[in-house]
């Protein structure tokens, strides 16, 4: 027997009402987003997509966001609420990401019915790896010949005007847009997180990249070089199918999770926002050289030679400095009150102009601070050891170090006075301290007569007093036998044919 309960008429209103906020309020549910489908200004409002504010200026909340992005590919769901959002990609698929206006009336008129430029990248999250971005990518390019790391996908992208992939950059994609009419890029990301890792050990331990883009405007010279928006979001790339794998995994793995712990992560979008962000900062070194921009003339790119600041050409290192002046120490070692531009100036000078584009906004305190483990992995293991033995002032220690004394007329006097004992013991000698590196007799020739100021021709023969008083002359298997830090007293003698001296180590 079947019963059937019959409600009044007003509980039958109620519950017609309550039926239809329900299904209004899932009427957003599984809908695509598109351009209209919300506003993108109430969306960023949640604190969901607050993952930057730190690192933007204190007047983030007026600026205007004359553009936003939109990256077709669902984010992690095991990113914990206060990080930035981590999103999978495989290697070579090609994704979406939406260029939506987001002006409001009146706002940035200056664009209306024109185009604007817009720069993709593919950058390293690591900021140390980004310091040595030209090495990693050289290593990659050496590995994958041929091959580059960010590509468009041009069939499928819809609204985009020559777009422009310079064969230099391979991590670089640019082109033009329209903002009043609807544009879609798709991507294709070819290297994976693993590659640039000392060891691959999967995935999960691959480097995390960023997608940036970076929005420029026309000046008065037709250059797209004036700065209206930059935004960027973070990535990891594994190879095809890897990321649906991986996506999968988080998954799995917060369903194990008690609903207190779920609560410390953020739940998975289906597509990630980028977040606004500073420029990227090759756009200052590119505005600063010719610049690569859209002209009337399409014909190739205008790009600075190597890696060098356009406004400062390498200079021959300096003629090797005697440690024993203290000017000219102010040549070796850096200090930590040297300006970005002092800073340029030693590593130039000490033969890094490699590493100055790298380190251009960095003072002598920044260069300071680096621990040895950074250097070596910004510069590599051979320079970085090398920049951090020149930046910590460490000196080489010499194969074979000698004091000597010069004789001077009045130590020969007090020597005639054997009586006079404690006058000879109460005169003050002043040493003086010769390196010796190459421990040959043309090096002691070379060291002795800077210590005498005059040439070395000048100097006719080098002798040492052995025993009973003979002169020996010295030799390089002599000097290599002497023991360190020997102490001599130098008598000099006039030559009898030129205006040159012999020299007697006693």
């Amino acid at each position: 027997m079947a019963w059937a309960l019959k409600l009044p008429l007003a509980d039958e209103v109620i519950e017609s009402g309550l039926v239809q906020d329900f299904d209004a309020s899932l009427s957003g549910i599984g809908q695509e987003l598109g351009a209209g489908a919300y506003s993108m200004s109430d969306v960023l409002a949640l604190p969901i997509f607050k993952q930057e504010e730190s690192s933007l200026p204190p007047d983030n909340e007026n600026k205007i966001l004359p553009f936003q992005y939109v990256l077709c590919a669902a984010t992690s769901p095991a990113v914990k609420l206060h990080d930035e959002t981590l999103t999978y990609l495989n290697q070579g698929q090609s994704y979406e990401i939406r260029m939506l206006d987001n002006r409001k009336i009146g706002e940035l008129p200056e664009i209306n019915g024109k185009l604007v430029k817009s720069i993709f990248r593919v950058v390293f999250h690591d900021r140390r790896l980004q310091y040595t971005e030209h090495q990693q990518l050289e290593g990659w390019r050496w590995n994958r010949p041929g091959d580059r790391i960010l590509d468009i996908d041009i069939p499928m992208s819809v609204g985009i005007i020559d777009p422009r992939a310079n064969p230099t950059q391979l991590n670089t994609v640019e082109f033009l847009w329209d903002p009043s009419k609807r544009t879609s890029v798709f991507i294709q990301v070819h290297c994976i997180s693993t590659e640039f890792t000392m060891r691959k050990h999967g995935g999960e331990k691959g480097v995390p990249f960023r997608v940036q883009i970076d929005t420029f405007k026309e000046n008065e010279n037709g250059e797209y070089t004036e700065h209206l928006h930059s935004a960027s979001c973070q990535i990891k790339v594994f190879k095809p199918k890897g990321a649906d794998r991986k996506q999968k995994t988080d998954r799995e793995k917060m369903e194990k999770r008690t609903p207190h712990e779920k609560e410390k992560y953020q739940p998975s979008y289906e597509t990630t926002i980028l977040t606004e962000c500073s420029p990227w900062p090759e756009i200052t070194y590119v505005n600063n050289a010719p610049s690569p921009g859209f002209n009337s003339s399409h014909s190739s790119f205008s790009i600075g030679e190597g890696n060098g600041s356009p406004n400062h050409q390498p200079e021959p290192p300096p003629p090797m400095a005697d440690v024993s002046h203290s000017s000219e120490l102010m040549l070796v070692n850096l200090l930590p009150t040297s300006t970005p531009q002092e800073a340029q100036q030693w590593l130039h000078r000490n033969r890094f102009s490699t590493f100055s584009r790298l380190f251009r906004n960095f003072s002598g305190a920044d260069l300071l601070k680096l621990t040895r483990e950074d250097v070596i992995q910004i510069c590599g293991p051979a320079d970085g050891i090398r920049l951090f033995n020149a930046l910590k002032g460490r000196m080489v220690r010499p194969r074979l170090t000698i004091y000597v004394c010069q004789e001077s007329q009045q130590l020969r006097d007090l020597q005639q006075k054997p009586e006079d004992g404690d006058t000879v013991t109460s005169t003050f000698f002043v040493y003086h301290a010769i390196y010796l590196e190459e421990l040959t007799a043309l090096e002691l020739t070379e060291k002795l007569a800077q210590l005498f100021s005059i040439s070395s021709q000048q100097i006719s023969q080098i002798y040492k007093q052995g025993p009973t008083g003979i002169h020996v002359l010295i030799s390089d298997e002599m000097i290599q036998n002497f023991q360190d830090e020997s102490c001599f007293v130098l008598d000099t003698m006039k030559a009898e044919t030129n205006d040159s001296y012999h020299i007697i180590l006693k």
